[in-house]
C-alpha cells in the first residue's frame, strides 16, 4: 500500500459529464457492454480521449502541473468507470469504522451538482443545492456519530485545506470521489466497481472507462461476483442492499414490510435507477409507477404526476433534495458490506499512519508551501 507521505500522482482521466437523460445513459450502458458496431464506431474518438489523459498524467508526473499534499493522510475512494457505483454508501462506512476506533475523520468532496462554486462546511441541515446531494447525504448520515467535518470546493486540497483550518485535530481525511482529481495527493487509493466491471473495456466514449484499467490503486471492493480483470490490488466483494424501512422527512422509520400490498410511485435520480426500482421489487414492493431520473436531478421544476394518495419512495440520496418539495416522501437507505478482511486490510494501513488516536499528529507545515 501506499506510504503515509505526499506521493507521485497515479494516473487518472478527468471524469466526463454523466449523460443528459436516464434514456441516453440506458443507450450507453448498452453499448459500453460490448464491443459491438456502435463501440467500435466510438474507438476513434476514445483514443483521442485516452490521448489527453496520458498527456495529462505525464503533466503531473514530470511537474507541469502541481500536486499538494493538506497533511494529513488521505483516503480517495472513486471509480475509473462513468457512473454509478456506490462510492457515497462507502464513504460513509469508511467514517463509521474510523470513528469506531477513536479516529477522527473529515470528508471533502467537490460537491457536484451544486448551485455555488465557494468553498463551505457542509452541515446535517444544509441545502443540497447549495453544498450537493451527496456530501449533504454524507453530513447527515454521520452526523450521530459526533462531529465529522464535511467541507466541498471545487479543488479538494482548498477543502482539505479549510476542513484543517477549523479542526486542526482530524486524524485522516477521506476524499468522496477524486480518483481522477490529480492535484490532490493522496495516500491509499480504493477504487470501486459495480456489477458491470470494466464493461467493453473501452475508454469513453466507446467504452465506460475513465482512464485505463489496469492502473495502480491500494484496495478494490467489487459489487460483482469477480473483481474486474487484470487488477493486481487486493479486492475484496461488496454487498449492496436497500434497508429494511424507509425514512420518512422528520427520521421516523417505517417498516418496508408495511408497504407491501400497496401501490407505490417510485422515482430515481442516480445513475443506475433499474437497480433502485429491482431492489424495491425484490423487498415485496408493488411499483405502481416507476420514474428515472438524471443523475443528481435537482427536483426544483419536478411535478408529481401520480396521485398523491399514492406513497411516493426514493433514494436517500434523492430525498435531500426531494423532501424540500415533498415532504411526504420515504427514502430507503442504500446499506453496504464489506468483508473483514477489507477492514483488517485498512486497519493495517491505519496503524502505520496513525498509530493510535492519542498519536502525535503531524504538523499542518508538512504539507507542501
Amino acid at each position: 500500500m501506499a506510504g503515509s507521505g505526499p506521493q507521485a500522482p497515479r494516473a487518472p482521466a478527468p471524469p466526463a459529464p454523466p449523460p443528459s437523460s436516464p434514456a441516453a445513459e440506458q443507450r450507453l450502458q448498452k453499448i459500453w457492454q460490448s464491443r459491438g458496431p456502435a463501440a467500435w464506431a466510438l474507438w476513434p474518438v476514445s483514443l483521442v480521449y485516452g490521448s489527453l489523459v496520458t498527456l495529462r498524467r505525464w503533466l503531473y508526473r514530470w511537474g507541469w502541473l502541481r500536486a499538494e499534499h493538506p497533511g494529513r493522510p488521505v483516503i480517495v475512494v472513486g471509480n475509473v468507470i462513468a457512473g454509478g457505483a456506490g462510492k457515497t454508501p462507502v464513504v460513509i462506512a469508511l467514517v463509521k469504522h474510523l470513528q469506531a476506533r477513536g479516529l477522527r475523520a473529515g470528508v471533502i468532496s467537490r460537491g457536484y451538482g451544486r448551485s455555488t462554486q465557494d468553498c463551505r462546511a457542509v452541515r446535517p441541515d444544509s441545502p443540497a443545492s447549495e453544498v450537493g446531494d451527496e456530501p449533504a447525504l454524507i453530513a447527515r448520515s454521520v452526523a450521530g456519530g459526533g462531529t465529522v467535518p464535511v467541507f466541498v470546493a471545487p479543488r479538494r486540497i482548498t477543502a482539505a485545506r479549510a476542513l484543517l483550518a477549523a479542526h486542526p485535530d482530524t486524524d485522516v481525511i477521506i476524499c468522496d470521489d477524486g480518483l481522477q482529481h490529480l492535484a490532490l495527493q493522496r495516500d491509499l487509493e480504493i477504487c470501486i466497481f459495480n456489477d458491470q466491471g470494466i464493461g467493453n473495456g473501452f475508454l469513453l466514449p466507446a467504452g465506460p472507462l475513465r482512464e485505463p484499467w489496469p492502473r495502480p490503486v491500494d484496495l478494490v471492493l467489487h459489487a460483482g461476483s469477480a473483481p474486474p480483470r487484470r487488477t493486481t490490488a487486493p479486492a475484496f466483494a461488496l454487498q449492496r442492499s436497500l434497508a429494511r424501512y424507509a425514512l420518512q422527512s422528520d427520521g421516523h422509520q417505517v417498516p418496508l414490510a408495511d408497504l407491501r400490498g400497496h401501490p407505490l410511485h417510485a422515482v430515481a435520480a442516480v445513475a443506475r435507477p433499474g437497480d433502485f426500482f429491482a431492489m424495491l421489487r425484490a423487498q415485496g414492493l408493488t411499483l405502481e409507477r416507476t420514474e428515472a431520473l438524471p443523475d443528481h436531478y435537482d427536483f426544483d421544476s419536478w411535478q408529481r404526476i401520480s396521485d398523491k394518495r399514492i406513497p411516493l419512495i426514493c433514494t436517500e440520496k434523492d430525498a435531500v433534495k426531494l423532501w424540500g418539495h415533498h415532504p411526504d416522501a420515504l427514502a430507503v437507505p442504500l446499506a453496504v458490506q464489506m468483508a473483514q478482511p477489507f477492514f483488517d486490510a485498512l486497519d493495517g494501513w491505519l496503524t502505520q499512519v496513525v498509530p493510535s488516536p492519542a498519536a502525535t499528529r503531524p504538523p499542518l507545515s508538512s504539507a507542501p508551501a
